[in-house]
């Protein structure tokens, strides 16, 4: 039988959110809500993906894009069958199984996805759908069973009466279906509903009419299948997801100390024995090389860090290259666009943007380095500052080689220190620097005798 096609209905507002964002784009553990189920279909084999959009379809797009799958736009939201209709093209003609879910199912897993193609074919069934079992399932549609307990119908809750309504077994809005079949019994479906709309859930009565096998199968944990539709979901939904991502990283050889206040997103990638204290946040695409150890109350952000890479705590790292061996810390601050060599110590409270530090060299206190290149084994005494900002453009600094630069210095860039240059504390650099030469820029000292004691005498006569 030929791979399987997916359609991923994600065309709906989403009100319950209360948001002015599509719901599907709302981000669980650092993707988009839809990124979950157009993978979870692509590991289970679906070769083809496609994804029925409708309200803020543009956004939605970019979202999906580098994802294998293809866009339709619903133009009216007339219902779930409706959505589906969109598809058709792909799959009207098609003898192989179509998968249909929900966009908004980040918990559901491929090998749920696997276990429905599977059942499917063995049956063999014209329709297969997933079903779960609430103990309240307010706003899912009821599965009502004949008398010899086969599946006869769902009813929507708008729709139910009050003993189908206090039903437990739901349905979990994951459905497959040969792909003419399906084409065929969607063009049947009318909506003869209280809102009027064109439900899938019709197509149980459309098979069972039609002399076909309807089979519910079972999905355990039912979390899989509860999707999003509150904040509150959302919430309960990412929690989860995070429980799943620390549990596949622990297993994969990384230590958390307190697994329950670490916030990976689902993209990071985290090297074995790598160390995180609490409070740690990754997230995005990070990547954090093996041996490398995380203190606590730390966020690092879309960056890459090398191996036996070291952060003190409260530090931030944003879209920043961290080469191996380097300290991060504590309180350091990098800034986008910011590279830091094998061996470099950055310390506390010293602030990094777009700029290089070569391997070995050391910005270690109360600094801000922007638009600068540093080259290797040199030293930046505290309190250090390249002044890049003219009010109108950025201007680089530029740092040779084993440079020394004491403390409490400014570079007013532009400017260049030449290789093994030593800047004297105290100065404000306005020119270039050759090579190996001694750099001092200081008002000449004056110390007035007696000065002290001749201004407290008059303080303390005007008090009089």
């Amino acid at each position: 039988m030929s791979a399987p096609l997916a359609i991923i209905l994600a065309a709906g507002l989403g009100t319950r959110m209360r948001s002015q964002l599509a719901k599907v784009l709302h981000p669980a553990a650092g993707r988009p809500m839809i990124h979950y189920p157009v993978l979870a279909t692509k590991a289970a084999g679906c070769a083809r993906i496609v994804t029925v959009l409708g309200h803020q379809a543009s956004e939605v797009t970019a979202a999906l894009k580098g994802l294998p799958c293809q866009v339709v736009i619903q133009r009216k939201q007339l219902g779930t069958a409706h959505a589906v209709l969109q598809a058709r093209r792909w799959f009207a003609a098609l003898r192989a199984p179509v998968v249909i879910l929900n966009g908004d199912l980040p918990l559901l897993s491929d090998a749920t996805i696997r276990r429905l193609l599977d059942a499917h074919r063995s049956q063999p069934a014209t329709l297969s759908l997933a079903s779960v079992r609430l103990p309240g399932p307010t706003g899912y549609g009821r599965i009502l069973r004949s008398a010899g307990g086969r599946v006869a119908a769902i009813v929507e809750e708008a729709d139910a009466t009050p003993a189908e309504r206090g039903l437990t077994e739901v349905n979990g809005g994951l459905y497959v279906a040969e792909g003419r079949w399906l084409a065929d019994a969607l063009c049947k479906i009318r909506p003869d509903n209280a809102k009027r709309e064109y439900y899938l859930t019709d197509l149980v009565k459309i098979a069972v009419a039609g002399g076909g096998v309807v089979q519910a199968v079972p999905v355990e944990p039912a979390e899989e299948l509860l999707g999003v539709n509150t904040r509150a979901d959302l919430a309960r939904a990412e929690t989860r997801l995070r429980e799943r991502i620390n549990a596949r990283h622990l297993t994969a050889g990384v230590t958390m100390r307190h697994p329950a206040t670490v916030f990976i997103d689902d993209e990071v990638t985290i090297g074995q024995d790598c160390l995180l204290y609490p409070m740690v946040q990754l997230e995005r695409r990070t990547t954090l090389g093996s041996g490398s150890t995380v203190h606590a109350g730390v966020r690092i952000r879309n960056s890459r860090l090398g191996k036996g890479v070291t952060v003190l705590d409260g530090s931030q790292i944003d879209e920043s290259d961290v080469a191996d061996g380097a300290v991060i810390g504590p309180f350091a601050r990098l800034r986008p666009g910011a590279r830091v060599g094998a061996q470099a110590k950055i310390g506390n409270f010293v602030e990094i943007k777009q700029s290089v530090v070569g391997a070995g060299s050391k910005v270690n206190h109360l600094s801000y380095v922007g638009d600068a290149t540093i080259g290797r084994g040199v030293n930046i005494g505290a309190g250090t500052i390249t002044c890049n900002y003219d009010g109108t453009r950025k201007h680089a600094t530029v740092i040779g080689d084993e440079v020394f630069v004491g403390s409490d210095v400014q570079f007013i860039a532009p400017v260049r220190i030449g290789r093994g240059a030593v800047i004297a504390a105290g100065s404000t650099v306005t020119r270039d620097v050759p090579p190996g030469a001694l750099a001092i820029s200081r008002t000449a000292q004056e110390n007035k005798l007696g000065w002290t004691k001749k201004k407290f005498a008059t303080h303390k006569r005007k008090k009089k």
